[in-house]
C-alpha cells in the first residue's frame, strides 16, 4: 500500500502548476524578437493600432511595416505593395529619370561650354529656316496654280451653265493642286512648330547645362585651409603702431 503523500508535497506541485499555467498564459512582450534572426516587425493595422511580432500576418503582409532588431531598434522599412496603377506611375517615372541622366551624360561630355550648344542650336534653326522658306515658295506656287486654274474652270459648266462641260484633265488639275495645296500648307505650320520645338529644347539644354557645370564647380571647389583662419595676425612695427 502507497504511502500518502505529505502535504509539503502537495503544496510545491501546486506552486509549480500555477507557475507553470502562469507563464503558459503570460502575454508576449512587445518587442519579441526571433530567437534565429534577432529580428521583430512593427505594422499598424486598420484601426491605427500599433503592432509588433517574429511574422507579419497575411492581412498586413502588403502594407507598410518596419524592421527591429533585437533590441527593438529601427533598422529597414518595407514599404507597402503598390497597386498596378501605382506600378504604371513609378515605372514611368523611373524612366524619366533614367532618361534624363542619360542626357545629363551627353551634354556633359558632348559640349564644353554654352557657346558650342548655342552655335548648334543656330546651325539647326538655319537648316529649318531654309526649309520653311522654300516650303512656302512652294505653297505659293500651288495657289498661284490653283487660281489659274479655277480662272479657267469658270468658263465651263457647272460654273458657266451656257458653256460645254469642263475638261477632265482640267477638273483632274483642280482637285490635284487643291489637295496638294491642303497638304503642303499642313506640312508648313509643323515646320513652324519645328522651329519653336527646336528653339525651346536647346534653351532647356543650355539651362541644365549651366546647371550642372555648376553643381560640378562647387563639389569639386577646395574648401579653404582652417589654419589661416586660426594664424596669428602679425606684430606691428613701432613705425606702424604710431
Amino acid at each position: 500500500m502507497l504511502a500518502a503523500p505529505r502535504p509539503s508535497v502537495i503544496v510545491l506541485l501546486l506552486v509549480s502548476t500555477t507557475l507553470g499555467a502562469a507563464a503558459w498564459g503570460a502575454t508576449p512582450p512587445k518587442h519579441s524578437t526571433n530567437s534565429n534572426k534577432g529580428i521583430a516587425y512593427r505594422w499598424v493595422d486598420e484601426k491605427g493600432v500599433v503592432h509588433y511580432g517574429d511574422n507579419i500576418p497575411p492581412q498586413y503582409a502588403t502594407q507598410d511595416r518596419t524592421i527591429l532588431n533585437a533590441q527593438g531598434v529601427e533598422v529597414g522599412h518595407l514599404d507597402r505593395q503598390k497597386t498596378p496603377e501605382e506600378e504604371v506611375v513609378a515605372a514611368r517615372a523611373r524612366d524619366a529619370l533614367m532618361k534624363q541622366r542619360q542626357h545629363d551624360a551627353f551634354l556633359v561630355s558632348t559640349y564644353t561650354s554654352v557657346k558650342d550648344i548655342e552655335a548648334l542650336r543656330d546651325a539647326r534653326h538655319d537648316q529649318l529656316k531654309a526649309q520653311r522658306a522654300a516650303a512656302e515658295q512652294y505653297v505659293e506656287s500651288l495657289r498661284v496654280r490653283l487660281g489659274t486654274l479655277q480662272s479657267r474652270a469658270l468658263n465651263y459648266s457647272p460654273y458657266n451653265k451656257d458653256a460645254r462641260r469642263m475638261p477632265d484633265d482640267l477638273a483632274e488639275n483642280l482637285v490635284r493642286t487643291s489637295n496638294e495645296l491642303h497638304v503642303q500648307s499642313s506640312a508648313l505650320a509643323v515646320k513652324g512648330s519645328e522651329e519653336t520645338a527646336l528653339l525651346q529644347q536647346f534653351q532647356a539644354d543650355i539651362e541644365r547645362y549651366r546647371e550642372l557645370h555648376s553643381i560640378h564647380s562647387q563639389s569639386s571647389e577646395p574648401s579653404a585651409p582652417r589654419a589661416a583662419a586660426t594664424q596669428p595676425a602679425p606684430a606691428l612695427s613701432p613705425a606702424t603702431a604710431q
